[in-house]
């Protein structure tokens, strides 16, 4: 398989007031095209600090993060971003909110372009909506919109930071199943930051577990299940000595 992210000997540090913080130490890992990851570890020990260098949002003090061959660069457009909140406006529609990167890019009256998102809405059966307002969808169809907004773009790299948290137990199943299923869909390779481990073990091909701050990679864990969605997933026998496993590396 072929590496598209990579992060080699990363180092991240930054200044307070009082002192220099060291907030990642020599982060390594490779993720592959196609592959779901996720990362966890204890609470503040840089899990996010890890999306925003992918994302071009922060520079690492040492050390490369590589994508697809080349260096990462500042608000790198290869890069899609899902954040905790699906961040739709209100007084915009649903389409209107969807060719919202598009317009950004300067490609909102690109036909193809176009074509595309009308083709993803009706696909993920949102295009009945297409002139409603945000407020009059569920929690779980915002997400959809907010994932079909980022695919749009057409990433390389798909990074969620925690995208399910703001929801119910019940709609995040539910959600789960759904952006899983649009990102295989589409064959997108995902990077996943979460605190929830049976979330992190349901959607994931492998799990990077991560030490408390400064932040190393403590372990990387292969997961196989014969489930085929996340919910499946979490009733296969194995499920249970995951999530055991990998909660003792977090204590």
């Amino acid at each position: 398989m072929k590496s598209l992210l990579e992060f080699k000997n990363v180092k991240y540090f930054y200044q307070t007031k009082e002192s220099e913080i060291n907030a990642l130490e020599d982060i390594t890992f490779s993720i592959y095209e196609k592959d779901f990851t996720s990362i966890v570890g204890p609470s503040g020990c840089g899990k996010t600090t890890i999306l925003s260098l992918t994302a071009g949002l922060l520079t690492a003090s040492e050390g490369e993060i590589i994508l697809n061959g080349q260096p990462i660069t500042k608000n790198d457009g290869r890069i899609g971003y899902m954040f905790q909140r699906d961040h739709l406006f209100e007084w915009r529609s649903i389409w209107q909110n969807i060719i919202l990167g598009l317009e950004v890019q300067k490609k909102h009256k690109d036909p193809e372009k176009l074509a595309f998102a009308e083709q993803l809405l009706k696909k993920y059966d949102l295009y009945n909506f297409k002139n409603k307002k945000p407020r009059q969808l569920s929690g779980g169809m915002r997400q959809r919109v907010a994932l079909i907004r980022t695919l749009v773009l057409e990433p390389e790299l798909l990074l969620l930071d925690e995208p399910f948290s703001a929801l119910d137990f019940q709609t995040r199943l539910k959600v789960c199943d759904d952006v899983y299923d649009i990102i295989k869909s589409e064959q997108k390779t995902a990077l996943l930051v979460t605190h929830d481990i049976s979330e992190a073990l349901s959607m994931s091909d492998k799990i990077i577990i991560l030490t408390k701050r400064p932040a190393k990679v403590k372990e990387v864990v292969e997961i196989s299940f014969q489930g085929q969605t996340p919910l499946a997933k979490r009733e296969d026998k194995e499920f249970g000595k995951y999530f055991e496993m990998i909660w003792r590396n977090l204590v």
